[in-house]
């Protein structure tokens, strides 16, 4: 049996026609058949690896042309490059992190019978194990001299071409075939990994004490979100896949756990975009005796030293080139005083509704159910967010955009809160926490009034929340953020292209 040539073996993308995969695939399974009839394995239960393919370039990577290392390997990897010569054999193989070494087969080396099998049985993509001298080429490549080779995994579907860069909706929909082809798919893997290494050693040395919460509850609250409502057979009765780990982390602070943090799943049946996901990963944390300042400060160290931790510096580089500094100290601005000087209409929390409503239609802004804080939100967007480049916390909200957030200690109408943005989008969010069981009643009263009214993100009247309340809960600060979006800030990547494996419909 022969094949064409492995390199030029089509990618998915050019596969249009379901005849030609077929015929792809047949021709790879009977190569698999003829494996196991030879006796050997096409899947075998492990192969007898000494060393990894970064650890012989870092050890042996200064060698010279035609200079040998006189040390046997037995390395794997995944075939990328495959090149048959008549009496030699070239291979390229990948490791998981996208290192490569070259793999040499000689007649002399391996025998007639074994070259002729790995001409005729060996594809790209298949992971192959070969075992030999590691030495340096005439032309100065690093190479495995191979003795022996033996097939680890035989792949059953071509691999894409690695010289065409795939479009977006295949590599979100194959993102392993994403992992395989791009550097970048995997650099973002490493980098969200080192990120959350980080965001848990800040912590640890601020001894905050990492929980986690349920992600099925009976109310969902803690976020103005529309929730995804499932039902729980066992338990006959209608569950909301949590929309925020709030109202339990606060229960935690109740129970005396006076500095918590979780980083766990959140889920919203909302829209998407490039910084919106149904499904995302959050970070929530308290301190017992903060307060939204002190609470800005954790996150802004939290975020530089992520930044510390991928890039080595608190100045990254985007995936664009750009480079975006996110060191010294951040700005902070006031949302009232911002939007007046940014329209150039003074907005305070006494502004009414109707003149709020009268701008809004002005700039041509639209408010679902408009209410104060809901119209002063909104063209603050309008007038100021497109505008902030550095790092900028937006302090003190409208209240009735904020149920879960104590009222300012100075100013009337509006609470302790503010809003990190970054890149222009929202990273994060802080607050003073309201802490007065009765206020939370009010305020929770007044959510399920806008709910009964038609508005599906209002949260519910939470009885089991009021009642750890009332057992009472220190003077807090608490903060929330988007781990995809502290990559965004990071990467300069879109909020799919951080996610391992982001839902596609």
């Amino acid at each position: 049996m022969t094949d064409a040539p492995a390199e030029n073996t089509p990618s998915p993308e050019q596969l249009d026609d379901e005849a030609e995969v077929f015929e792809q695939k047949a021709v790879r399974l009977a190569k698999r058949y003829k494996l196991i009839e030879s006796g050997a394995e096409a899947y075998p239960v492990s192969v007898p690896v000494t060393t990894t393919i970064p650890a012989v370039r870092e050890t042996w990577g200064h060698l010279a042309a035609d200079e040998t290392s006189g040390e046997t390997v037995g390395v794997a990897g995944r075939v990328v490059f495959l090149r048959n010569t008549g009496k030699l054999c070239f291979v390229s193989l990948q490791s998981g992190d996208g290192s490569r070494i070259q793999a040499m087969l000689s007649l002399a080396n391996v025998g007639e019978e074994s070259l002729a099998e790995f001409k005729e049985l060996v594809d790209l993509g298949d992971h192959l194990f070969v075992t030999g001298e590691v030495i340096s080429s005439r032309r100065g490549e690093l190479s495995v001299m191979a003795t022996a080779w033996k097939i680890a995994s035989k792949a059953i579907l071509p691999l894409p071409n690695l010289h065409t860069e795939l479009s977006e909706e295949t590599r979100m929909r194959n993102r392993y075939l994403d992992l395989i082809v791009r550097d970048q798919a995997r650099q973002v893997v490493r980098t969200r990994a080192e990120a959350m290494a980080s965001l848990r050693r800040t912590f640890a040395d601020r001894h905050y004490l990492e929980v986690e919460t349920p992600m099925l509850q009976t109310m969902h609250g803690g976020a103005a979100a529309r929730p995804f409502v499932t039902h729980s057979n066992a338990f006959d009765t209608e569950l909301f896949l949590r929309i925020a780990p709030e109202l339990f982390l606060k229960r935690a602070v109740v129970g005396g756990i006076d500095r918590v943090f979780e980083i766990n799943r959140n889920f919203r049946n909302e829209g998407a975009d490039s910084t919106h996901s149904p499904e995302f990963a959050m970070l929530e944390a308290y301190e017992a005796y903060g307060d939204y300042t002190t609470i800005a400060e954790l996150t802004q160290s939290l975020i530089q030293n992520a930044a510390l931790a991928v890039a080595g510096s608190h100045v990254v580089t985007w995936a664009d080139g750009t480079e975006y500094d996110l060191g010294g100290e951040w700005d902070r601005i006031s949302m009232y005083e911002s939007l007046s000087d940014a329209s150039g209409v003074e907005i305070t929390p006494a502004t009414g509704v109707a003149e709020l409503q009268a701008l809004a239609d002005r700039e041509g802004v639209e408010v679902h159910l408009p209410n104060h804080g809901k119209l002063v939100e909104e063209l603050w967007e309008h007038f100021v967010k497109g505008g902030l480049t550095r790092p900028t916390f937006v302090l003190d909200f409208p209240v009735e955009t904020s149920p879960l957030t104590r009222a300012h200690r100075s100013i009337p109408g509006v609470v302790e809160k503010w809003d990190l943005y970054i890149r222009g989008f929202e990273l994060a969010t802080g607050y003073s926490e309201l802490v007065d069981p009765v206020i939370q009643r009010e305020r929770f009263v007044e959510q399920a009034e806008q709910a009964a009214a038609g508005d599906d993100e209002a949260m519910r009247l939470d009885e089991e929340f009021l009642r750890a309340l009332e057992f009472g809960m220190p003077p807090s600060g608490g903060m929330g953020m988007g781990i995809d979006r502290l990559l965004m800030a990071l990467t300069g990547l879109g909020i799919r292209e951080t996610i391992l494996f982001p839902l596609v419909k």
